[in-house]
């Protein structure tokens, strides 16, 4: 199968994929295939919950949506623009491991795609926290394009008989990972997470937006924000105020739950805390901080502040701010939307695959 068919199949299958956004309509006239998998496909959405209660109907709509958006047409050429070259030699196909996370709904299709697109086939661990949207996906996938039905494969078992893995996990199980799969060609992630810088000069859409970042999934993903860094001397009215609109988070129960647990824990040890009634901020110099918790840190210098976050940058998974000063930072609200060349830790996956 050459590139350009592989392009074609993913750049359908973003197609049959925009129709789950939130409010978007089933079109009938839609082709034959897609008519064939919507309902049941649509079912595996709605009960995505009742096998991880993180999986709520929006979230996986919301990661869908994103995976949607990524595979269209402008987005894929971009991307492999700068591969081109690596993609015309006569390559051989290796066969990948990819052990999956299952923080978010569909966390592991960025690698799925890579895999597939530089022409290897993926051998993929699925995480029992979200044992069915890829293989679905991967279904419709193998229906509009047959060539793929020997690239892919899936278990929950342990992976076997590969020349080259992709595991993704924390860092107590990136070290069990460095262990069994040092001898391979590898790429091991570990823990990340999103921070946010607050100029003091935000508008209060910027401050809902930076509440998206926080809130969306709940905080479970890498590019959540977990830590903000505030001026010195910042009034956190503003921000409180603005994140209001999210407070239904506290309905969800395992979310209520941490909010209940580290609510009393901070009470119990006079931890010193704001406390907006669905989200807790802490003075912190950690990265990761709990569910229904965000990490601050004040800061006087914004030169010392890059340097700060320059050398944490092994923990920062992406870094939002619309302070110009900042260096490579994105924009309020786009944490959970990465571009298809937005790579897992700052590390090319394609570049790895096509190297293998």
């Amino acid at each position: 199968m050459d590139l350009n068919k592989r392009i074609k199949t993913f750049i359908s299958l973003g197609e049959f994929l925009s129709f789950f956004k939130k409010d978007v309509e089933f079109n009938d006239n839609s082709n034959v295939l897609f008519k064939k998998h919507y309902n049941s496909f649509n079912n595996i959405i709605k009960t995505s919950y009742e096998k991880n209660a993180w999986f709520t109907e929006e979230n996986v709509r919301n990661a869908i949506t994103s995976i949607s958006e990524s595979l269209k047409e402008k987005n894929i050429k971009k991307w492999i623009k700068p591969y081109i070259k690596k993609f015309n030699n006569n390559r051989i196909s290796k066969r990948v491991g990819v052990v999956m996370a299952g923080n978010i709904p569909v966390v592991g299709f960025h690698d799925f795609l890579c895999v597939l697109i530089s022409g290897n086939t993926f051998a993929g661990k699925l995480s029992s926290q979200d044992p069915e949207l890829l293989p679905a996906i991967a279904k419709v996938l193998i229906d509009i394009e047959p060539e793929f039905k020997n690239k892919i494969e899936f278990t929950e078992e342990k992976l076997t008989n590969f020349d080259a893995i992709i595991a993704t996990g924390s860092d107590n199980t990136s070290r069990y990972f460095e262990y069994y799969f040092g001898k391979y060609p590898n790429i091991i992630r570990k823990n990340r997470n999103g921070v946010a810088v607050i100029s003091g000069n935000e508008t209060h859409d910027e401050l809902r937006l930076l509440g998206q970042d926080i809130f969306m999934y709940f905080g479970l993903g890498c590019r959540n924000v977990s830590k903000i860094f505030v001026p010195k001397a910042y009034s956190f009215d503003k921000f409180i105020d603005a994140v209001k609109s999210f407070e239904d988070v506290i309905n969800h129960c395992k979310y209520r739950n941490n909010y209940d647990y580290y609510k009393s824990i901070y009470l119990i040890n006079k931890t010193a805390h704001l406390d907006n009634g669905f989200l807790m901020l802490k003075e912190d110099k950690g990265f990761g901080s709990p569910i229904s918790v965000l990490y601050f840190e004040y800061y006087e210098n914004k030169n010392e502040l890059n340097n700060l976050l320059n050398s944490n940058a092994d923990k920062i998974q992406c870094l939002i701010s619309n302070d110009k000063e900042i260096n490579s930072c994105i924009s309020f609200g786009t944490s959970q939307s990465p571009q298809l060349w937005d790579y897992a830790d700052g590390i090319d996956t394609m570049e790895f695959l096509l190297g293998v």
